[in-house]
This record gives C-alpha cells, sequence and structure tokens, in this order.
C-alpha cells in the first residue's frame, strides 16, 4: 500500500513517551499492582467470554491495589508525528477524514465529523476506562477518539500471523468505522439493547453485528481510498484479509484455550470478519454493510 500521497491529518493526540505505562504519570499502580503477564491474560479471557476486558484489568487492579485506581490524562502533543509509524498512522487518520467527508454525506446525507486518535505507549487513560496495550485498539464512543498502541502491529506480526501497511490501515479503518456508526445513531441503539437483553449470549449477538459492520465500514474506505489513488493492490486485500481472519473470535479462542464457544463471540468468526470486510471492499456501499439485517 502506499501512503506518500495521502494527507496526514492534524487530528493526532500523541501520548508516547508521556508517563502513561505501568508505574508512570498517566496510569498509576498501587501497592501490589498487576503484572503484564496478568493484563494480557485479563484481556484473552475478556476475548473468550464475550466482557470488555477493561472491565475485568481495572476490577483485577482495585483488587491488587486496594482500592480505585488513579489516574491522569497527560495532554499529549497535537498534530501530525514526524516519526515513520505516528506520521503513517497520520496518513490513514486523513484519509479516513477525507474519505468519509464525502461518502457519508453523499451515501447517508449525514455530515462526518472526525475523531481524534490518541497514540500511547502502554497504557493511558480514556473516558471509557484505562486504555491497555493489551486489550488492543479500540474506540470510545464517549470521548469520540480512537485509542492505539502502535506496538500493537508488532503483536500483528508475532501473535496473529498479519502484518504490512495495508493491514494496519485496516485496523484503524475499523476503529474509525465505530466513529461512524457512533455519528449514524448505531451505538446508542446496540448498547440500549444490549442493556435490555435476556441473557450474556443475547448481548454478544449485537457485539458481533456490531463488529462485522465496521469490519464492512473499513472496506468501504478502502474502496474509496483506492479509486482516489489506485494505491492497493492484491497482495494488500490478502494482508487485510489474513489479518481479519487471524482476528475471529474462533480462531483467537481455539488459540488461548483449545477449542470454540460460539455463544460467546463478540467480534464475529474469522469466515464473518473475511466476508464483511470483503463485502465493503468490492462495492464501497455504507448501505451493504447493514449487519443487522443479516450475517
Amino acid at each position: 500500500m502506499r501512503d506518500d500521497d495521502l494527507r496526514p491529518s492534524d487530528n493526532i493526540e500523541d501520548r508516547r513517551g508521556m508517563g502513561g505505562g505501568f508505574g508512570g504519570g498517566g496510569f498509576r499502580m498501587g501497592r501490589g499492582g498487576l503484572g503484564v503477564g496478568t493484563i494480557i491474560g485479563l484481556g484473552l479471557l475478556g476475548w473468550v467470554l464475550g466482557i470488555n476486558p477493561l472491565v475485568l484489568i481495572e476490577g483485577a487492579q482495585m483488587v491488587a491495589g486496594g482500592g480505585q485506581p488513579q489516574m491522569t490524562a497527560p495532554q499529549g502533543r497535537t498534530g501530525a508525528p514526524v516519526d515513520q509509524t505516528g506520521n503513517f498512522v497520520a496518513r490513514v487518520l486523513g484519509e479516513t477524514e477525507d474519505v468519509w467527508s464525502e461518502v457519508l454525506p453523499a451515501q447517508t446525507n449525514r455530515p462526518y465529523v472526525p475523531p481524534k486518535l490518541v497514540l500511547f505507549s502502554g497504557a493511558t487513560q480514556s473516558a471509557c476506562g484505562t486504555a491497555q496495550s493489551a486489550t488492543g485498539p479500540f474506540y470510545c464512543p464517549i470521548d469520540r477518539k480512537v485509542y492505539l498502541d502502535t506496538a500493537f502491529f508488532q503483536d500483528m506480526k508475532r501473535r496473529l500471523g498479519g502484518g504490512g501497511d495495508f493491514a494496519y490501515a485496516y485496523v484503524i479503518a475499523h476503529e474509525v468505522g465505530h466513529h461512524v456508526q457512533n455519528l449514524l445513531g448505531i451505538l446508542p441503539k446496540v448498547q440500549a439493547a444490549q442493556r435490555a437483553a435476556s441473557n450474556r449470549t443475547e448481548a454478544n449477538e449485537y457485539s458481533v453485528r456490531t463488529e462485522l459492520m465496521a469490519d464492512c465500514l473499513a472496506g468501504v474506505w478502502a474502496y474509496w481510498m483506492n479509486r482516489r489513488h489506485a494505491n492497493i493492490d492484491e497482495s494488500d486485500v490478502r494482508q487485510a484479509v489474513a489479518t481479519a481472519s487471524a482476528i475471529g473470535d474462533d480462531r483467537l479462542q481455539r488459540a488461548a484455550q483449545g477449542y470454540v464457544v460460539p455463544d460467546s463471540f463478540t467480534h464475529g468468526s474469522a469466515e464473518q470478519r473475511v466476508r464483511w470486510l470483503t463485502t465493503g471492499l468490492k462495492g464501497g456501499s455504507v448501505s451493504a454493510c447493514d449487519t443487522f439485517r443479516t450475517q
């Protein structure tokens, strides 16, 4: 994937190296704080059980530290970073802004208001709780920010068998897809439906449909980016498809515990994630991403 002609976004808050990690000024562990291995284990457990890993991790921190975790939000440097990885993220974010500013009004008659993206190292504070590198990138609808520890890209290579610029761009575009869902009023409806769900399986089903739609919206973005720049090819698409497959709930559960529990899926199977990503890639249509109508 070529990114040299993509416009870097200034909607970046760079908290890397600003004391956001364990024992630093952003998230400070109390006496008896959790180790990194424990946090990673809780993150995997959250994926398996269909529970937001942030809930498990913060609960464990309270037990270990004897009280509420202390948090401060460092004021990150704003603007496009100059280092290679940070600048790549800024260019992908800029292209999401340029594409969605055209596509969202044209296809849904809704204006696009871009999110901010927070780069951090290890841990930092978000309006949705403590952002940890172990939980992976996520979008917080409360503060309308995407949180990303770029070390996740290295994890994609080592643990998930993914990697490559377009695969990394897909991860960012997926989180921006959640922002698009928020702008369309979908996320509040999903949250209300989950609260009204009669059991965990039903609540998880709403989560799966939400995540698959974000995969599809990432594909929509890639379709229009390629129309604008002709900057991805079949090998790039294979990278993204391999990543989507690797982070399917069935693959993650089998790797973590040796068997699969479909009722606990929160993001969708490998087959579902690949199918919805390619649905967006093929036609660039937001309406084709209605996972709540069909899976």
